[in-house]
């Protein structure tokens, strides 16, 4: 089920239909049409699992299925700006293009931003819009730092004598892509289901905060990058998808919580401290957020 109530400014829960209707507060915390739209974005109406469901972690989306939850809406407004995005693009695909088309098979739904000739004369490339942060693309790009000797010297202080070092990017790491390329390499085997041909996949990423000192920092100088995608072994991607398809409707049809989510799943324990939808729901988010306000207790 989508989530159920919005989070005021002031901390308390309203149902998202009664906001709509009427504020609880002395004025609204956004226009009442960005709220419609958050509250749109919230529900698309889809009973089965979704490809991005499914690359989640299964107690996450099985509680988001089965309990009555809360978002604060000043936290989901990203949501907009990838819909926002996807609009413009929809607006203007004339031509051997096609975009926004759910397909689906016997295990899952996906719906494909856009496919054709969308970045030069192929017409079998697969194309995805993401806005995203800075650091998530700097870790897509497999950018990272590295200390370059400038040939000279400390000529004071304790390092006297010692050399000198500067920091130089990299682009030859690891790219931190492994969900877009789940994901995207499931979209293909969707497309290639319907007999199109896909040659290329391709990344669209938008910097949201690229204006910012902190996305120079990371290296990140530009608004968009275009970031390729490698074909994952078929089989490997169905085999996965099917086994988190069917411990979720598994859960779903005996009622019992799924095991906690992989540590890759829970961002190492910073999704469920500050970005899981769910986590005051999930025994093992509670526990880490009643261990953080402890800590922060103790501290001060």
């Amino acid at each position: 089920m989508p989530a159920k109530y919005f989070i005021c400014s002031d901390g308390r829960s309203i149902l998202i239909k009664d906001c709509l209707t009427s504020c609880q507060m002395k004025q609204r915390c956004m226009f009442l049409p960005t709220l419609r739209a958050v509250a749109k974005s919230l529900d698309r109406g889809l009973s089965e699992p979704t490809v991005t469901e499914l690359i989640a972690g299964t107690r996450e989306i099985y509680l988001k299925k089965t309990v009555d939850y809360a978002v604060n809406p000043q936290d989901v407004l990203y949501a907009l700006h990838g819909s926002a995005l996807h609009t413009i693009n929809e607006n203007h695909t004339e031509g051997n293009m096609l975009t926004e088309i759910r397909l689906k098979d016997d295990i899952t739904s996906g719906k494909f931003d856009l496919y054709g000739e969308i970045l030069d004369q192929d017409t079998g490339v697969l194309g995805d819009i993401k806005v995203t942060s800075s650091y998530k693309i700097m870790k897509a790009l497999g950018k990272y730092k590295v200390n370059v000797p400038t040939s000279e010297v400390y000529k004071t202080g304790l390092k006297k004598g010692e050399p000198k070092y500067k920091k130089e990017w990299r682009d030859d790491g690891v790219k931190g892509i492994i969900d877009w390329a789940i994901q995207l390499n499931y979209y293909r085997i969707l497309l290639e289901q319907q007999g199109l041909a896909v040659n290329k996949i391709v990344i669209q990423a938008m910097c949201r905060d690229n204006s910012l000192r902190i996305a120079n920092e990371r290296g990140i100088d530009q608004a968009i990058y275009l970031i390729s995608v490698n074909r994952i072994s078929n089989r490997w991607i169905i085999r996965y998808m099917q086994h988190k398809a069917t411990a979720l409707q598994q859960a779903l049809h005996s009622g019992n919580m799924p095991s906690i989510c992989t540590a890759k799943e829970r961002w190492h324990n910073r999704k469920c401290l500050d970005y899981c939808q769910v986590s005051e729901h999930c025994s093992y988010g509670k526990k880490l957020k009643n261990n953080a306000i402890k800590l922060l207790k103790v501290v001060s």
